[in-house]
């Protein structure tokens, strides 16, 4: 009898395992020693996330039958210099993210990523707070991953814009940096290909920003990516769009900011090419900027490491001198194991025009260069 009982209980613990196919903790952590130089002040730190984004996170499948499956993921930013998280935006919109000087107060968020999801071969449906499409050729062909001081400056921009919350010009980010959307969009409805389409790949999300149905659509935007990717050869096109409603001077204007860009990749064997090209667009109520860039790198693996190039450029389009800023980075990657490398990146960046754009929170003067070093230790579980 007991025996019997015994099997009926590993029976239904097999049962149950195979109902749920996974359920995984894994995360990364980098320690970053970052040095900055600028015309106007230097900065030293001991920062986080100079070669992968440090983060916790906790994802699932079960399988359905019939080829259906369920899944969720809940991924975290981690801060892992001071402890503390990063922060979120919870409605696409400005007053949705966290203060200004109070960005990870708040404790751990799951604002990386945090959604749940149904599988099956006719692609995936995926509901929650997840990449905008767009973002997605900015750090996939960039030989920094949109990490650390080598970052490309499609994502940093000149330093020098419009802000389209205010009408006037002011040290910002590109265009379209002014808007949480840029990476990350909450609310969403997303839908990706399945992964036996011949090499093709792609996705489609809408992004609410929840307001009252009163004609505002502050938040609002989708996005969508369609690629290709067969052999050595990769190659995407990325496109976004957020409705703004913004008062500026007690007016109350309305407009959206856009992005498209495309990218691609080529291994060599010896070596990976890759590179994009991006723009950015805002109108809003009269206010029109536009901003563009583009990047060239490479991957070229050394024994256990990896060096890393690149070079990018971005532009702000503004009424007489354009402001520009062009960034050298080279960087090394040193494998200890598969999960622990050592890095650093050395990067200089070029400003013309008025652009401002500095390193690693260094401040420099308009038209001004400036540089910074990255030196860390990364370990993934």
């Amino acid at each position: 009898m007991k025996k019997s009982l015994i099997a009926l209980a590993v029976m239904a613990a097999a049962g149950a395992a195979s109902a749920q196919s996974s359920v995984t903790l894994f995360g990364v952590v980098d320690a970053t020693l970052a040095w900055g130089r600028g015309s106007v002040g230097d900065r030293f730190q001991l920062t986080n996330s100079g070669y992968n984004s440090s983060r916790l996170g906790f994802r699932g499948t079960e399988d359905l039958g019939g080829g259906m499956s369920a899944g969720f993921w809940l991924e975290a930013g981690v801060n892992n210099d001071n402890g503390t998280g990063a922060a979120t935006n919870v409605n696409n919109q400005l007053a949705g993210g966290a203060a200004a000087g109070q960005a990870g107060s708040q404790g751990l968020t799951f604002n990386r990523r945090s959604t749940v999801s149904l599988s099956g071969g006719w692609g995936e449906l995926r509901l929650g707070r997840d990449y905008n499409p767009s973002f997605w050729n900015l750090t996939v062909f960039d030989p920094f991953g949109t990490n650390g001081v080598g970052t490309t400056q499609t994502l940093n921009g000149t330093a020098l814009g419009i802000n389209p919350f205010t009408g006037t010009v002011g040290a910002t980010a590109n265009p379209g940096g002014f808007y949480p959307t840029q990476v990350r969009a909450s609310n969403g409805i997303g839908y990706i290909l399945p992964g036996n389409l011949g090499g093709f790949y792609g996705q489609l999300v809408y992004y609410a920003g929840e307001n009252l149905n009163s004609g505002v659509d502050d938040g609002d935007g989708y996005g969508a990516r369609l690629g290709y990717a067969a052999g050595p050869f990769n190659v995407a096109f990325g496109y976004s769009t957020t409705d703004i409603s913004t008062t500026i001077a007690t007016v109350l204007r309305r407009g959206d900011i856009t992005t498209w860009n495309i990218g691609g990749q080529w291994d060599f064997g010896i070596a990976k090419l890759m590179g994009h090209y991006s723009t950015d667009e805002i109108d809003i109520g009269g206010l029109s900027v536009d901003g563009k860039g583009w990047l060239i790198g490479g991957l070229i693996p050394v024994g256990a490491g990896e060096v890393r190039l690149a070079y990018s450029e971005y532009k702000t389009e503004l009424a007489g001198a354009d402001p520009k800023a062009k960034k050298y980075a080279i960087g090394y990657v040193h494998n200890l194991s598969k999960r622990t490398a050592l890095y650093t990146t050395y990067a200089y960046v070029k400003n013309s025009n008025g652009a401002a754009s500095a390193l690693n929170g260094s401040v420099t003067n308009a038209g001004s260069s400036s540089s910074g070093i990255d030196l860390g230790v990364r370990h993934s579980f």
